[in-house]
């Protein structure tokens, strides 16, 4: 068990969710050795084969290992994870992805940021969430607030007196979620497979009247994709996914379209942003047949509502 110093019985007792697939142990290492002493147990889901050396690793990090043997989905993987934690008495649960590594006291500050958001007397806070920086390109600029068609990046002007953003929603890896929240709004949709699945469960938490909020005194490094293209005339980098992640891409955003969470004009948001997303990884991006061929299955699978994981 990992475990924080001198807890308190009294006090949060967070627990971490890791999700891995084939990770690099490198990677996890300074991973888990930035959440000991943040968190009082950390447990690694393996959402794969089996990778070897995890076990050694997270045990020499006293982490607890639960491997799934294939790979299940990441929403499915972080309900297995969510489960094990709320079962073992956990108040509060972070989710993270096996490529982020938070800053020191990332934790405290979400804490922190969950209280000063309840005093704010706005509703009850769902969730809170780091400053998500990418390490590749050195932006910290992945929260998203509602606007008009959507989510967007958020800016200064977004920051509240108490350093905190209203996000439209909050990325998995690094969010903080009370314990009573995640029963109340249910767990991932382990149907959409990969893809979306943050965004659809921060939806479904603003329905029921919870805030979700970014607290930018907290910190954590995070990758976003497969890797980074500058297109001429856009300030930000795009994100560039493998061709089988343009299927759930394309399958989810239509399942999100059909889903009665989105605001109408969302609905047109994403609409537009399927369109663009598409012809980008057509014209701009290596391997654009096998990619086309993928977002199509990926739209036609969405009209006919299939989930699950993408058929080979």
């Amino acid at each position: 068990m990992t475990s924080s110093p001198d807890p308190s019985p009294t006090g949060p007792a967070v627990h971490a969710v890791v999700v891995t697939y084939s990770p690099d142990l490198d990677a996890l290492g300074a991973l888990l050795t930035a959440l000991t002493g943040q968190v009082a147990t950390t447990w690694v889901i393996d959402n794969g084969p089996g990778a070897p050396g995890l076990a050694a690793l997270a045990g020499r990090h006293g982490a607890r290992l639960h491997a799934l043997g294939h790979n299940a989905g990441i929403a499915r993987a972080q309900n297995v994870g969510i489960e094990l934690a709320l079962n073992d008495g956990a108040t509060h649960v972070l989710l993270s992805d096996q490529d982020s590594v938070p800053e020191a006291a990332m934790v405290d500050e979400l804490l922190a940021g969950i209280d000063r958001g309840e005093r704010q007397g706005r509703g009850p806070v769902g969730a809170v969430g780091p400053l998500a920086g990418d390490v590749r390109s050195g932006s910290e600029d992945l929260v998203y607030v509602a606007r008009r068609w959507g989510p967007r990046r958020a800016g200064q002007g977004d920051v509240d007196a108490d350093g905190l953003v209203e996000a439209a929603f909050l990325i998995a890896s690094g969010c903080l979620v009370p314990a009573d929240v995640l029963r109340d709004v249910g767990p991932m949709n382990a149907d959409w497979f990969i893809d979306h699945i943050d965004l659809e469960w921060g939806l479904r938490a603003r329905r029921g009247g919870y805030r979700l909020l970014a607290v930018t005194a907290a910190r954590l490094d995070h990758s976003l994709g497969d890797r980074l293209v500058k297109i001429p005339g856009r300030a930000q980098e795009v994100h560039v996914h493998s061709p089988v992640r343009t299927y759930y891409l394309a399958r989810n955003t239509i399942l999100l379209l059909r889903s009665g969470l989105l605001p109408p004009a969302w609905r047109v948001g994403y609409a537009v942003w399927l369109a663009k997303y598409a012809a980008f990884n057509i014209v701009a991006v290596p391997g654009r047949i096998e990619r086309a061929r993928r977002m199509m299955r990926g739209v036609a699978d969405g009209l006919l509502r299939r989930t699950g994981p993408a058929a080979s």
